[in-house]
């Protein structure tokens, strides 16, 4: 039986704190050298991550706050603006050769971050009218599945196959906690499996990242040199790394350290004892938050907590995966840690939202 409003799981927060003061600290370690050499300012970044890490915090209390149960009729309206966002973001200029933001003066939006966090609360809503009906593939997982496809399909066109793939895996992670059958669940990871092989083929430059990752000696110089730089960043670290500000493939080895690959340099700098740290602050959080989604008051927390936690543990995996070449080179952000500031703030808000579910806990 569900228990009044009490006070939130103090671990979980005690895990994102500590994530996020780490996050400050490798962002200024890990870009300083850059910031000082095209800015003429090495707390250029720094001072823009803080920024962020306030307006993040500042979401985070607030939806710590705000009674999850009224996010349920925000869920097909943001879904909605979602869809427009990602739509427009297609007719803005190119950076990198790719349209993934959309500029607002000084400051930058990405929709793809607000269409992961739509799709989570969209299926948490859905999920919960549809409880019954989750064993039934049509009326109950196609729905979900055609949804996550079409944001899929969107953020794919940016191009963005990795966070196009992240929101599929989370959407793969939610049908799983309703109790979808095992499968219906086979047939979609199969499915899955053969579409990754497909986008991975359909474009030369995803070819070859794959190639390299098989092999990143065969071509140190451009294709295999993210993967090769950040192994020996990881591999120089040793055990109790070089020392914090102390890296050497942050000076202009590693192309920017302070996103993608900032687990590398927490490796070269803290080693493997500061790295592994950070790992299991990881699965502190990641482990309470399937505690709150077990322990939620009703089903719409459940899932809601679920999908917010999945979210979390996938870009966490990848981020990881990537940095130690467990996996081809893609851009996924280390949750609380990486810079970017949409990233940072829809995150802090999110686990703002896990902590208000925690607050309901059955007793």
């Amino acid at each position: 039986m569900a228990r009044k409003r009490g006070s939130c799981d103090f671990f979980l927060m005690l895990m994102v704190f500590a994530l996020l003061a780490i996050g400050l600290v490798m962002v200024f370690s890990a870009s300083s050298v850059t910031d000082l050499a095209y800015h003429k300012d090495a707390f250029y970044t720094f001072k823009r991550q803080l920024a962020w890490a306030g307006m993040g915090l500042l979401a985070m209390v607030f939806t710590m706050n705000f009674d999850y149960h009224n996010l349920k009729k925000l869920s097909k309206p943001l879904l909605i603006l979602a869809i427009i966002l990602l739509i427009v973001v297609l007719f803005m200029p190119e950076r990198n050769g790719a349209r993934r933001w959309i500029g607002m003066g000084n400051l930058s939006l990405q929709p793809s971050e607000v269409a992961k966090f739509a799709v989570i609360l969209y299926m948490a809503s859905g999920l919960t009218e549809k409880k019954d009906k989750i064993k039934n593939f049509v009326n109950g997982v196609l729905p979900f599945v055609l949804v996550g496809g079409l944001i899929f399909a969107l953020i794919l066109i940016e191009p963005n196959l990795s966070v196009a793939g992240t929101v599929l895996i989370v959407v793969f992670f939610m049908l799983i906690a309703a109790g979808a059958r095992k499968r219906h669940l086979t047939m979609l990871a199969l499915l899955g499996s053969a579409a990754a092989v497909v986008f991975t083929m359909s474009e030369d430059y995803r070819y070859r990242r794959f190639t390299a990752f098989l092999d990143p000696w065969k071509d140190p110089l451009d294709t295999g040199y993210q993967a090769i730089q950040s192994l020996l960043a990881i591999g120089s670290g040793g055990l109790m790394g070089a020392g914090l500000g102390k890296s050497h493939q942050k000076f202009f080895y590693i192309p920017e350290p302070q996103t993608d690959f900032i687990f590398s340099i927490i490796g070269e700098e803290l080693g493997f004892l500061g790295a592994s740290s950070i790992m299991i602050l990881f699965l502190i959080l990641i482990w309470r938050g399937i505690k709150i989604a077990i322990n939620a008051p009703d089903n719409f927390g459940s899932f809601l907590a679920a999908g917010i936690t999945s979210l979390i543990a996938v870009q966490t995996l990848i981020n990881i995966a990537v940095a130690t070449s467990s996996m081809p080179i893609t851009g996924i952000p280390l949750p609380f840690i990486s810079y970017g500031g949409s990233s940072l703030t829809f995150m802090m808000a999110a686990v703002g939202i896990l902590l208000n579910i925690s607050r309901y806990e059955k007793a």
